[in-house]
């Protein structure tokens, strides 16, 4: 089959890069279209000229890798294009809602878990010859945190049921993800702060689960862009 276009260019960042077999690409086949002019390819890790970089040194998410790949003149035809030739971005925003949805779930849960183990280590730690939840200031934050981890679920789970009933908006799981990767990220550094020195210690994990949600503000779109989106939907 006769080369459909070939492929030059690479990208960062992408996770499970290393060690992936085959990778899906977006690519620019007709650049005149901008957005519209875009058509996904399915590339094999042992085409012509298809290599990746070295294993990027994350600060955090160990347990998956994270590379970049370079695509040096790879041919792609008809049998290895996704969907609609040009009509990449719009299978790409289709799936969209459900990415980050997924991302609002795992942060949610994430978040809740940590939470409940700290709530358990504030019962046993003492200080002053009492438990150190039992100190109105840790009492108070703890009850505030619970009550966030709470309201984060509901509207989760609410995105969730609307996801199954194909009724999940773009706006909806925008929301969703950004919402919950900030209560994360503030959950979880007060559960740092709860273990005190123990906290910055990796062979705890409240340390390594801190460091692991760094990048849900970052991934599935920054959280600037979810507010961006947020905001264009309000007429700004």
């Amino acid at each position: 089959m006769a080369p459909l276009k070939t492929l030059n260019g690479s990208k960062t960042f992408i996770t499970n890069g290393y060690s992936a077999d085959l990778v899906i690409v977006a690519t620019r086949t007709s650049p005149e279209k901008r957005a519209r002019g875009i058509t996904l390819f399915a590339v094999e890790s042992t085409a012509n000229g298809f290599s990746r970089g070295r294993k990027l040194d994350k600060v955090g998410q160990e347990e998956s890798d994270t590379a970049e790949l370079f695509f040096d003149n790879v041919r792609v035809t008809e049998a290895e294009m996704i969907g609609e030739l040009d009509g990449g971005f719009i299978h790409m925003m289709q799936n969209l809602p459900q990415v980050r949805v997924s991302c609002a779930v795992s942060n949610v849960a994430h978040a809740k878990q940590i939470l409940e183990e700290t709530l358990a280590y504030t019962k046993q730690r003492q200080a002053f010859g009492k438990p150190i939840g039992s100190f109105q200031h840790n009492k108070f934050l703890l009850a505030q945190l619970f009550t966030q981890i709470e309201v984060a679920e509901a509207y989760v789970d609410k995105c969730v049921e609307a996801h199954t009933q194909h009724e999940l908006t773009s706006i909806d799981a925008a929301k969703a993800k950004w919402w919950s990767s900030q209560v994360q990220s503030e959950v979880l550094d007060h559960c740092v702060q709860l273990y005190g020195g123990y906290g910055y210690m990796n062979e705890y994990r409240v340390a390594r689960a801190w460091r692991d949600a760094r990048v849900t503000k970052i991934w599935a779109g920054s959280n600037e862009i979810m507010s961006e989106l947020i905001g264009r939907d309000l007429g700004l």
